[in-house]
């Protein structure tokens, strides 16, 4: 059975909750957003991550007890810190104030060379949360460095809609290009807002969809926005 909000009623953001919905014709970014069922797949396998520092962003299960996400989601905004482990939580099956279960995180790991007063550069921005009790659902599998053109969708709980899962499910792979770093990173045209932070950037692989990199930005008041790329990331 679904749990209440009300159960992690401090780690929303009382703005949070008075989001008000987008008007249609305004945005392209909002336009090409539709909700998604969160029990269907691929999109079971997302999962809302929130902080107690108020924070609140989008990770995808790549194990039972390990979630990916964006590590500027992981600051907290008063005082330009990592914020700690034992107050990063992830829910599963998150809609509309209910979900279907939540795990503390245990431990936190950053991208090598993030860093968190900056909140960058992008090609470090990504974070690996070990969570100190697994969660249910599926896990998403790695994909390689997906090719231009690829098909691609990008969903996330944002800001414009806090509650529902939202998805483009019709964007596709722009470029991919090395940082100064000589991290990879992909550009797509997928719709999102804040609150996307963090939410895997999908490709097709096989039957399926797997997770080829992290959502670590969108272009305003358009379509667009990079990801890192999980290639050459160490994960385990």
């Amino acid at each position: 059975m679904p749990r209440r909000l009300a159960v992690l009623a401090l780690l929303v953001p009382a703005a949070a909750l008075a989001q008000p919905l987008p008007r249609p014709g305004l945005d392209p970014a909002v336009e090409a957003r539709q909700p998604v069922d969160i029990r269907a797949a691929p999109w079971s396998s997302l999962v809302r991550v929130q902080t107690e520092a108020g924070t609140r962003c989008t990770g995808a299960l790549i194990a039972p007890d390990r979630v990916l996400t964006a590590a500027h989601c992981l600051v907290a905004p008063r005082t330009g810190n990592p914020v700690l482990p034992g107050r990063t939580h992830v829910l599963a099956g998150y809609e509309r104030g209910d979900f279907q279960a939540h795990a503390r995180v245990r431990e936190i790991r950053l991208g090598p060379g993030f860093d968190a007063a900056a909140r960058g550069p992008v090609g470090a921005d990504w974070a690996l949360l070990r969570l100190a009790t697994p969660l249910p659902g599926p896990v998403l599998p790695r994909a390689a460095l997906p090719g231009v053109a690829a098909p691609a969708m990008l969903a996330g709980w944002q800001q414009d809609r806090a509650h529902a899962l939202l998805a483009d499910t019709t964007c596709r792979v722009q470029g991919r290009f090395r940082d100064p770093g000589l991290r990879w990173l992909i550009r797509h045209d997928c719709a999102a807002t804040r609150g996307a932070s963090g939410g895997p950037l999908l490709v097709r692989q096989g039957e399926g969809w797997a997770i080829a990199g992290i959502a670590a930005g969108a272009q305003r008041q358009a379509r667009g926005g990079l990801a890192v790329a999980l290639e050459g990331l160490d994960l385990d």
